[in-house]
């Protein structure tokens, strides 16, 4: 028993009607169960903070930057601060479940709304092969028979049957997983900090707050060698941007998303900076390599018994949490994409228990492709994967950014009501974030791994544009952009709320 999503309207019907809601001062409903509550959408926020970009991309960072790893996550957490905090001001201004590609449709126009969705989407099943590499290789830390595929499958059905459900097993989910993780690292930073101030342990003897700088410096391969590792530092903090997704299926938005969003400084200097600090003490960085979780080298070395086993199970918990968020997350945004007709109308549709079963059926099966690299190229998947999402990523946060400073302009122009969570500097900090992604572009651009991304960018781009030449001809009205009357209404309507 299926029930249909959103009925199919234009990209003007669209704007009109949530611009009319925000002026009201209403939430649109969209049909889903508003069945995340407050502890749950606090553990997403959180465990979004912490991925499999952390616990085993880190590895490569470290062998890379050295100890500098450390100031490049504060430099790259400062910025996703100034990103979340212009995404929560667009989310108490209108709080939606396919928000970034909502608010660029809004704001920037159809087409931008229609890239960013599918490039979000995009993000998200590239992200969940990267997490089923990654849970593959964990597995194979016990079981080094068993092939990366195999596991890798295994793991896409269980939790492709999960989101299937509700969103409330969905959230249940991922606030275990996230409380799994988040302990895991609280005890890893004491005991780390026990073994650097008392000397117990078999690292004992060489754990020193020296370490950070004692072999070949703060920066051993120089600035530029730091610089480099901004794009894999970034993809670390992918998913922090999920809270925004939940928006549309959280029992209280106003209450919960600004507090998920102002304690991630909190999150960020705990678990990034914390963690690395730590474990940098503990062992010197030269013995940490790629494709090592360089909690679990940590570990061994320490010599606590099933310590290294114990934190393996943490960062495979970390990954199957990532795309446990990923199946959630594409399922929903095929669905905005649906509801606006810009993908098929059949992805719009909600089963008998609220989830939008035909978009995280699709973009389950292709996930399934990442089974297939692990197949193909077991050894080169997760860089493949990570380097392409990275770049979907950064193109999302951009949107956001834009977003944010074109509803500024509208603010201040008294044609649009103001947010009750303003960000901070209005729109000055977000320019300042977009400059740094474009900077991080750049330095993609530079690395001979992460230049796939760019290209895979470019063929993504073209296909964009086809489609939505196609979708344009086949359906003129999804490209109607709001006129200026539109905008006249909305500023009578907010004059008159106020």
């Amino acid at each position: 028993m299926e029930q249909e999503g959103a009925p199919h309207l234009t990209s003007k019907q669209v704007s009109e009607e949530h611009r009319d809601d925000a002026a009201a001062g209403t939430m649109p409903e969209e049909g889903y169960e508003r069945g995340l509550g407050g502890r749950q959408i606090q553990m997403i926020a959180i465990g979004g903070a912490i991925g499999v970009g952390l616990f085993l991309g880190a590895g490569a960072n470290i062998e890379k930057a050295g100890p500098s790893l450390i100031l490049m996550y504060a430099l790259a957490g400062v910025i996703v601060y100034f990103i979340m905090r212009a995404l929560g001001e667009l989310l108490l201004y209108r709080p939606v479940s396919g928000s970034f590609a909502e608010y660029a449709r809004e704001f920037l126009g159809p087409f931008w709304g229609f890239v960013t969705g599918w490039t979000y989407w995009l993000l998200w099943v590239v992200t969940g092969m990267a997490e089923l590499t990654a849970a593959a290789i964990y597995i194979n830390y016990w079981f080094p028979a068993i092939p990366q595929w195999v596991t890798a499958l295994a793991f896409l059905i269980l939790l492709y049957v999960a989101n299937l459900i509700s969103v409330k097993l969905f959230g249940e989910i991922e606030f275990w997983f996230s409380m799994v993780k988040v302990t895991a690292l609280i005890g890893m930073i004491v005991i780390g900090l026990g073994v650097v101030t008392f000397g117990f342990s078999a690292a004992g003897d060489t754990a020193t707050a020296a370490n950070l700088w004692a072999h070949d410096g703060f920066f051993p391969n120089g600035v530029g060698s730091s610089l480099m590792t901004l794009q894999g530092v970034m993809f670390a903090y992918l998913a922090v941007e999920l809270v925004g997704v939940t928006a549309g299926e959280s029992e209280n938005p106003e209450k919960t998303l600004p507090k998920a969003i102002n304690t991630l400084p909190f999150r960020i200097i705990l678990f990034y900076v914390g963690s690395l600090s730590v474990i940098l003490m503990v062992v010197k960085w030269t013995e940490f390599q790629a494709g090592v979780s360089p909690f679990v080298a940590a570990f061994a070395k320490i010599g606590i018994p099933a310590g290294a086993a114990i934190i393996n199970f943490v960062v495979l918990t970390a990954a199957l949490s990532s795309c446990n968020s990923g199946m959630y997350s594409t399922g929903r945004m095929l669905r905005d994409l649906a509801s606006n007709a810009e993908a098929p109308r059949m992805l719009g549709r909600l089963s008998s228990t609220k989830t939008p079963a035909v978009a995280i059926t699709v973009s389950a099966a292709l996930m399934g492709i990442g089974v297939i690299l692990n197949y193909l190229v077991p050894e080169k998947a997760f860089a493949y994967v990570t380097s392409v999402a990275t770049a979907a990523g950064i193109w999302t946060w951009m949107m956001i950014l834009l977003s944010h400073i074109r509803y500024r302009r509208e603010v201040v122009a008294g044609r649009l009501p103001a947010s009750s969570f303003p960000a901070l500097g209005g729109s000055a900090c977000s320019w300042v974030a977009f400059v740094f992604l474009l900077m991080v572009t750049v330095f993609i651009a530079m690395d001979p791994d992460g230049r796939i991304s760019l290209y895979v960018g470019a063929v993504w781009a073209v296909t964009l544009v086809v489609g939505w030449a196609i979708l344009k001809g086949r359906q003129p009205q999804v490209a109607e952009r709001a006129t200026e009357d539109d905008q006249d209404s909305l500023s009578h309507a907010a004059g008159e709320r106020i």
